[in-house]
């Protein structure tokens, strides 16, 4: 795994899909973000590959940073347009689908949670890390 902290964006598949976003056309940007979503979010019950969670994580991250109360970005490895101020518009039905992507992921039959669990000391830290962006998706949801 390539990965080296418990945040959205710290791993190998995460950062190389941020350089993807940030390199796109502006009006691209929110395609690309829904685009890994809905794949998550609409995967079924077959297994869910990390790859495609690690990018679901850092969509989901990038929409909830974009809400009210929702982290700012400041990782190094997140698109360079979002951290010179660069603006991603999403759509309102946005975050319902990210918060399903996340259950997704975290549920069974993922990859990212065996691979996690695995790694028993941070596994508590990388179910928090995905809650909290669950969290801020899902007020926006509630409003």
């Amino acid at each position: 795994m390539g990965t080296w902290d418990v945040g959205p964006f710290d791993n190998d598949t995460a950062a190389d899909w941020c350089g993807d976003l940030n390199e796109a056309a502006p009006e691209r940007r929110a395609a690309l973000i829904r685009a890994v979503l809905s794949r998550v979010a609409a995967h079924g019950d077959g297994f869910l590959d990390s790859r495609d969670a690690e990018q679901a994580i850092a969509a989901a991250a990038i929409v909830a940073s974009r809400l009210p109360g929702g982290a700012a970005i400041d990782t190094p490895y997140a698109p360079g347009f979002l951290l010179e101020g660069g603006p991603v518009e999403v759509a309102d039905d946005v975050p319902a689908i990210a918060v399903r992507a996340l259950e997704r992921i975290v549920g069974d039959d993922s990859e990212w949670r065996e691979l996690w669990a695995e790694a028993e000391g941070s596994y508590p830290q990388a179910l928090a890390s995905v809650k909290a962006i669950r969290d801020t998706l899902q007020q926006a949801i509630s409003g």
